[in-house]
C-alpha cells in the first residue's frame, strides 16, 4: 500500500487503527486529510475524524493548511507535531556521561557532555543525571509538563523489563538497584532503561539507518557488544542478554583471560582494552582504546596491525551471526572504529570469506554515522517508542490522550 507521497505503508486493520495507529500514520510528516486517512485505515470518516480531534488536543499533531479544491470548502491537513513533548535521553558509560533533550522525532534541543565514573554508584550517578535533566529543560526552554519521559543506558547487562542492572563488572553497587523507581522519586515521568549498546544501536538507526529493518550495530571500545534491530525494532531476548558476542568463544585464544572469568572470550582479544594490553606488552604503551586510536592514527604499525586483527576476530564471530540472523546491515561502532579504515576492513575480510554468499549478497557493513550522540538519542528513542506505541495509545480512552490526564503523560 502506498500513500500520495509514494511512501510504503503496511495495511492497517479497520478493527485496530485507534487514535495511536492515526498517529504512527502520520509519524512521517507527510500531511494528510481526514479523507486520506479514512482510506489509508479502512475506518469511518466519522470514526477518524473524532481520534484526529483527540491527537489535535494532545497537541501531538497539527493543522498543516488545506489542500487545493475540488469544489467546496478545501479539506484540511494534518500532521505530526515532534515538538508536542520532549525526552530525556542519558548514555552513562565507564567513566562518561552524555545527556540530551530531544523533541519526538529525535532532533536534540540542547545537549552536555561530562567525565562521570560509572563507579561512583548509582545514587551518585543518577543524582548528577537527575540534576543536569532539569538543567537542560531549563536550556531548551521547555517546562517538565512537557517531559515525557526518561531513557537511561548503561554500560552492563541489563533487564531491560525490570530497569535492573544484573551482575555488571565495571558497576560496582549497581547489581539489581532499581534505577526507575530511583529516579522517578526525584522526577516524576516513565523511566526506562537498558544496555549502552542497544541504545546505540536505536540511535543509530533512527537517525542514519531507517531504511534498513534487520540491522546489527557493533561497539568496539574498552568491552565490545552488540545491538540487534530486527524488523525496526530492538531485539533484546527473554532476559535482556541478546547481543553480548563479546563473550563469545574465539578460535584459538584459549590463553587470553576475559573479566568475566572465562579464557578465549572475543573482548579478551579484540576489545581495545585487550589491544592496549597487547601493544603494552610489545613495547609500545598504550593505557586504553583512546591511546591505541591515537597510535592508529599516528602511523604505528603494530597498532594498525592489532586493530586490522581484531576486525578479523570480530568478523569471525559476526559471520556466524549473519548466517544466522541475516542482517540487512552491520553498523561499526565505538571508539576502535576511529581509527580509520582498518577495523572495518578486518571484519569484512572474515565476513565474507564465511558467510553463506545469500546472506552476503546485499549485506552492507559500514562505519557509524551518529558519533558520540547516539546512545543519548537512542535512550531518548527508547521512550518515543514505547509512549507513542500504536497498541498502547489506542489502548488508551480518547480523553486519556489530552496532555494533561495522567494516563498519557505519567505511566511508565
Amino acid at each position: 500500500m502506498t500513500d500520495d507521497s509514494g511512501a510504503r505503508r503496511r495495511p492497517v486493520a479497520a478493527t485496530s487503527a485507534g487514535a495511536g495507529t492515526l498517529l504512527q500514520l502520520l509519524r512521517d510528516g507527510v500531511p494528510r486529510t481526514r479523507s486520506e486517512l479514512a482510506a489509508l485505515t479502512g475506518l469511518a470518516r466519522s470514526t477518524v475524524a473524532g481520534r484526529v480531534d483527540a491527537l489535535l488536543a494532545a497537541g501531538l499533531i497539527a493543522p498543516t493548511g488545506e489542500t487545493a479544491s475540488t469544489g467546496g470548502r478545501p479539506p484540511a491537513t494534518f500532521a505530526f507535531n515532534p515538538a508536542a513533548r520532549i525526552v530525556i535521553g542519558a548514555d552513562l558509560g565507564a567513566t562518561h556521561a552524555r545527556l540530551a533533550v530531544t523533541d519526538l522525532a529525535g532532533s536534540v534541543l540542547a545537549a552536555v557532555n561530562a567525565d562521570l565514573d560509572i563507579a561512583l554508584g548509582p545514587e551518585a550517578v543518577l543524582d548528577w543525571t537527575v540534576e543536569h535533566g532539569r538543567l537542560l529543560l531549563d536550556e531548551a526552554g521547555r517546562p517538565l509538563s512537557d517531559l515525557l519521559g526518561i531513557g537511561i543506558g548503561l554500560p552492563g547487562p541489563v533487564e531491560h523489563s525490570a530497569g535492573r542492572a544484573v551482575n555488571p563488572p565495571i558497576m560496582p553497587g549497581w547489581d539489581g538497584f532499581d534505577v526507575p523507581s530511583y529516579v522517578r522519586e526525584r522526577l516524576p515521568v516513565p523511566v526506562l532503561v537498558d544496555n549502552d549498546v542497544n541504545i546505540m544501536a536505536l540511535g543509530e538507526h533512527f537517525t542514519a539507518w531507517p531504511e534498513y529493518e534487520h540491522l546489527l550495530f557493533i561497539k568496539a571500545a574498552t568491552g565490545i557488544g552488540c545491538g540487534i534491530i530486527a524488523s525496526g525494532q530492538v531485539y533484546r531476548g527473554a532476559q535482556g542478554a541478546a547481543g553480548d558476542m563479546g563473550h563469545i568463544r574465539v578460535a584459538g585464544a584459549d590463553d587470553a583471560h576475559c573479566r568475566c572469568g572465562n579464557t578465549g572470550c572475543l573482548e579478551a582479544v579484540a576489545s581495545g582494552a585487550a589491544i592496549a594490553a597487547s601493544l603494552t606488552e610489545q613495547g609500545v604503551p598504550a593505557r586504553g582504546s583512546l591511546d591505541v586510536v591515537e597510535l592508529a592514527r599516528g602511523g604505528s604499525v603494530p597498532a594498525l596491525r592489532r586493530i586490522r586483527q581484531a576486525g578479523r576476530d570480530i568478523g569471525e564471530v559476526l559471520a556466524g551471526a549473519v548466517n544466522f540472523f541475516n542482517p540487512s546491515i552491520i553498523v561499526i561502532g565505538g571508539s576502535l572504529s576511529l581509527a580509520g579504515d582498518h577495523l572495518i576492513a578486518g571484519v569484512r575480510e572474515v565476513i565474507y570469506q564465511r558467510s553463506l554468499p545469500l546472506a552476503t549478497r546485499h549485506l552492507r557493513i559500514a562505519a557509524a554515522r551518529t558519533g558520540e550522540s547516539s546512545g543519548a538519542i537512542g535512550a531518548g528513542v527508547m521512550v518515543i517508542e514505547h509512549a507513542l506505541d500504536p497498541a498502547r495509545l489506542d489502548g488508551l480512552p480518547i480523553n486519556a490522550l489530552h496532555p494533561d490526564t495522567a494516563a498519557f503523560s505519567t505511566n511508565g
